[in-house]
């Protein structure tokens, strides 16, 4: 079994590529289960974000899944298969395990070295563990990157080699306005991009923040933890017309700012900074045609931020997740040859137990002493002749052709493969 990423991200496709394959947390939820139920997957589960989606999955044929998993991941998106499929990108077994690594320390991140992918790939962990979709491989992978990605942020300043992106949005609306202090804003939604919007903002931006959720509850919580006001959706057009700041984060399908309801809502009220970090997109783009708007989205931010965060901390982060890697990887291939030598040893132990009870036999007046003195040399000897055979194939695990080499020894000694299954199972190799 290996584990295999199918996946597309700002890195691969433009943001109206992303919006159309982008699925809100149901579709998420039954993206994880269609995937769990074809035949070649026995784990998997869903790294979801505004930038990116991807399927991680423990496969035991690699051609077979990558199509079908595609296939699922693009089943709602509609149109030709052919517009997206050059936008998907694929990371098989070790290159799995080092996107992910890259991905959870903010390597990968639309801005270099953010934080909120940590709580993004927490996540998707949760969400496979409450499927039932992650078992001990997913569950070891995923615990490892979030341990990468705590010490990249713990041992370097990769927070601060770039901006998160709201502030860096924010940084665009403040010189649109004209002013970064005593701001009125609205934050149209109340998940973790828009608690971190909100709390940016109270940080000395606005004087006040009105938060308007689907859900009344989430918003409310969210506008006491930073002294603002709740409210509901239907509201969000009263309250943009006040407003200098407008953020959008919410994770419906659809436009929930359409140009004809903003100039119902806004007739003359001066200019306005619209940011729109929804995927797909909350705001209608001819929002940003009207008079006096600035509309900024995550295409425009990633094309500010391409190059954001290129300095020191990100080489040593680079180092961090290739030490990381290197261990990983050494551990993972030791044990996936370990039930090759368990089930080895295993065969060795029952050879000699047969020859010494045979020996038993022929030889029923051997004294004790004599008795164990043989029994000894016997296992010493078969001890001796496995133990180069079983030590090199541990050190040959990390190099190429490591499946190879356990399959060699499986077969030169003509080991059972249910007894290899065996030691599988139990070792959750």
């Amino acid at each position: 079994m290996s584990v295999l990423v199918v996946g597309v991200s700002h890195n691969s496709a433009p943001v109206s590529i992303l919006e159309k394959v982008a699925r809100d947390s149901e579709g998420t939820a039954k993206l994880i289960r269609d995937v769990a139920d074809n035949e070649h997957v026995a784990e998997a589960t869903v790294l979801s974000t505004c930038n990116r989606i991807e399927v991680y999955a423990e496969v035991d044929r690699f051609h077979g899944s990558v199509e079908a998993i595609s296939r699922l991941m693009l089943e709602s998106a509609g149109g030709l298969p052919e517009e997206y499929v050059p936008h998907l990108y694929v990371h098989y077994d070790d290159g799995a395990v080092s996107h992910l690594f890259h991905v959870a320390s903010g390597l990968d991140s639309m801005v270099v070295g953010e934080s909120q992918i940590l709580g993004q790939a927490r996540e998707a962990l949760r969400l496979g563990q409450e499927s039932g979709t992650v078992g001990p491989a997913l569950n070891s992978l995923f615990q490892q990157a979030l341990r990468v990605g705590k010490r990249s942020h713990a041992e370097t300043d990769i927070d601060r080699a770039g901006a998160s992106l709201v502030t860096a949005a924010l940084d665009r609306a403040t010189a649109h306005l004209g002013r970064t202090q005593d701001l009125k804003a609205v934050v149209v939604g109340a998940g973790a991009m828009a608690g971190l919007a909100t709390a940016t903002l109270s940080r000395g931006t606005a004087s006040s923040i009105v938060v308007a959720n689907r859900t009344s509850v989430r918003a409310q919580r969210l506008a006491d933890q930073y002294g603002g006001r709740a409210v509901g959706l239907a509201d969000v057009p009263a309250e943009v017309a006040e407003a200098d700041i407008v953020i959008t984060c919410t994770d419906s399908v659809g436009v929930q700012l359409d140009v004809e309801r903003f100039r119902a809502a806004r007739s003359d009220q001066g200019p306005v900074a619209i940011i729109d970090l929804a995927l797909p997109r909350d705001v209608d783009p001819a929002v940003g045609e009207e008079p006096g708007v600035h509309l900024i989205d995550l295409a425009s931010l990633a094309t500010d931020l391409e190059n954001s965060g290129e300095r020191l901390e990100v080489a040593e982060v680079r180092r961090i997740v290739g030490q990381e890697l290197q261990a990983f990887l050494a551990a993972r291939h030791a044990a996936a040859v370990t039930p090759t030598v368990v089930a080895l040893r295993t065969m060795a132990t029952g050879v000699v137990e047969t020859e010494l009870q045979r020996l038993a036999g022929r030889l029923p007046n051997l004294d004790d002493a004599s008795r164990a003195e043989i029994e000894l040399a016997v296992r010493r000897v078969a001890d001796k002749l496995l133990h180069q055979p079983t030590v090199r194939v541990k050190e040959l695990a990390n190099e190429t052709g490591a499946v190879s080499y356990a399959a060699a020894l499986a077969e030169l000694f003509a080991l059972d493969p249910e007894a290899v299954d065996a030691v599988t199972r139990v070792e959750g190799v």
